[in-house]
C-alpha cells in the first residue's frame, strides 16, 4: 500500500502476450473485487510448471481467455485488504494472513465441484493465471471461499507454493490409498516431488525417489527419500528398486510431465500397485489396458483438488514442519525464473516476493 494508507491506482503485472507468446511486465489496473471476492496484497506467488505450459503446444486444454494480455500464476499468499458482505468464514478478517486456490465463477457445491471445480454444472469455470488475470501481480482478487488463513507456524512468503505444488502433492500421496512402512516411488524431485517425499515419510511411507536431474536428487535426500535413483547415469534402476522393495512399489507418484516417465511407472510397481498420475505431459499417456484389466496395477490420478479439501494438508504441513524449498526472486525477474525452469534447473519451487 501507499505510505498514506490508500491503495495505488496501479500495479506491475507479469503477463503473458499470446499474439507473441511472451511475458512482459506491464502496468495495469488494481483489480476490483466482485461482491463474493476478497482484495488481497499479495505476499508471495511461486511458479509452476503449468503456467509454462502457456508458452508450449499441449495436449492438456491448457489456454487463455480471449487472448489479451493476462497475468500468469495460480499459488500465492498475501494479507487480506477487504471482505465481501456475503462472506460468512470468520477467520477471513482484514489483516489475516491467508493461502488461496484459483476457481472463480464456481458455485462451490455442485457435484462436479466435489471433485474439481473445473466441472462446475454452471459451466462458466476459470482459473485464475489462465481465464483471468492471476497472481504474479501486486493485488489480486479471489472468492472468499477460495481462501484458507495461515496458521502461525507457517511463513507468509515460504508457504505460497503449498497453494499448488503442495495441495497436489499432498493429493497425489494420500489418494494413493498405502498403508506406512510400505514402499512408495516418488518419480520427478522438483517443486512438487520434493514436497511429496516430506509428506510421504511424515506419514510412515518408505520413499525411492526418482529423477533425471542429481539437484533434484540432492533436493529428494534432504526432504528424506529412502533411496535416489537417476535413470541417466543407472540403467538397472527398475531391478534394483524391485530388490530394496521385495518385489517394487505399493504405489508410484509421477509428478513429472515426461512420456517416457509414465511408460516406465508400471515397471516399479509391485503386483495391484498403484500408479498415480499427477503431472501432465504435453502429449497423451499411453496406459496398457489388458494389465489394468487383469489387475497388474491400478490408475489412479490426482490435483490441486477443491478449496474445501486444503486444510489438512496446510494444518498437516503446520503440524509437521513441511516446508517449501523456495527461491526468491523480483517480479521483474520473471523472464529469469521462466528460463530456469524451463531448462530444469530450478530446485525446489521459484517464487516472487512482493513488497
Amino acid at each position: 500500500m501507499a505510505p498514506n494508507g490508500h491503495l495505488p491506482e496501479k500495479m506491475k503485472a507479469a503477463q503473458y502476450v499470446s499474439k507473441t507468446n511472451s511475458l512482459s511486465i506491464n502496468e495495469v489496473p488494481l483489480p476490483t473485487p466482485t461482491k463474493d471476492q476478497l482484495l488481497i496484497k499479495v505476499a508471495s506467488a511461486s511458479l509452476c510448471h503449468s503456467d509454462l505450459m502457456l508458452f508450449e503446444p499441449n495436449d492438456a486444454g491448457i489456454t487463455l481467455g480471449d487472448g489479451k494480455p493476462i497475468t500468469i500464476g495460480h499459488e500465492a499468499t498475501g494479507i487480506i485488504l477487504s471482505v465481501p458482505e456475503t462472506c460468512t468464514n470468520p477467520t477471513l478478517k482484514v489483516g489475516a494472513k491467508i493461502g488461496f486456490l484459483c476457481p472463480e465463477q464456481v458455485c462451490y457445491d455442485c457435484a462436479g465441484c466435489q471433485v474439481h471445480n473445473a466441472w462446475c454444472a454452471d459451466g462458466k469455470a476459470v482459473m485464475s493465471g489462465f481465464g483471468r488475470d492471476g497472481f504474479f501481480q501486486e493485488y489480486v482478487t479471489s472468492h472468499w471461499r477460495n481462501a484458507i488463513v495461515l496458521p502461525d507456524s507457517l511463513d507468509i512468503y515460504e508457504a505460497a507454493p503449498l497453494f499448488c505444488a503442495g495441495v497436489t502433492s499432498w493429493q497425489g500421496v494420500t489418494e494413493a490409498g498405502i498403508k506406512p512402512g510400505e514402499w512408495m516411488a516418488i518419480i520427478g524431485c522438483g517443486g512438487l516431488g520434493h514436497l511429496g517425499i516430506q509428506y510421504a515419510k511424515k506419514l510412515g511411507y518408505k520413499v525411492v525417489a526418482i529423477d533425471l536431474v542429481d539437484s533434484q536428487l540432492d533436493e529428494a535426500k534432504n526432504s528424506g527419500a529412502d533411496y535416489t535413483f537417476n535413470p541417466k547415469t543407472g540403467k538397472d534402476y527398475i531391478t534394483k528398486v524391485k530388490e530394496i522393495t521385495g518385489g517394487g512399489c505399493h504405489a508410484a507418484v509421477n509428478y513429472t510431465n515426461s512420456v517416457a516417465a509414465y511408460d516406465s511407472t508400471p515397471a516399479l510397481l509391485r503386483f495391484d500397485g498403484v500408479m498415480m498420475i499427477v503431472g501432465i505431459p504435453q502429449k497423451g499417456v499411453n496406459i496398457n489396458a489388458l494389465e489394468v484389466a487383469l489387475g497388474r496395477f491400478r490408475v489412479k490420478g490426482a490435483s490441486n483438488s477443491i478449496p474445501q479439501k486444503m486444510g489438512p494438508c496446510i494444518e498437516f504441513s503446520a503440524k509437521h514442519n513441511i516446508r517449501p524449498h523456495v527461491t526468491f526472486y523480483k517480479l521483474d525477474q520473471m523472464q529469469e525464473m521462466l528460463d530456469t525452469m524451463h531448462a530444469g534447473k530450478a530446485r525446489g519451487r521459484l517464487a516472487v516476493k512482493f513488497d
